[in-house]
């Protein structure tokens, strides 16, 4: 549905394999650490100290990842 809908407005579309760490990655400086339970919803990441909210860490990430991706396929 997102391809069709984003074919329909003329706007990329770019698929982010599931089984990217998105919740595991610090969005504030990229260290990645490790598996967590789904039951932790925050935590601290041990390198910069910033707290994370799980969900819009991972949020954050799959944006990042996206915006790369397409920075990527236009050089």
């Amino acid at each position: 549905m997102l391809k069709y809908k984003s074919r329909w407005y003329v706007k990329a579309f770019i698929k982010i394999d599931r089984f990217f760490a998105s919740s595991q990655i610090c969005s504030a400086c990229g260290h990645k650490e490790g598996k967590k339970a789904l039951a932790i919803r925050k935590w601290d990441c041990p390198q910069c100290g910033i707290h994370h909210d799980r969900d819009i860490n991972a949020a954050i990430n799959i944006l990042n990842e996206g915006l790369k991706r397409a920075a990527a396929s236009k050089t």
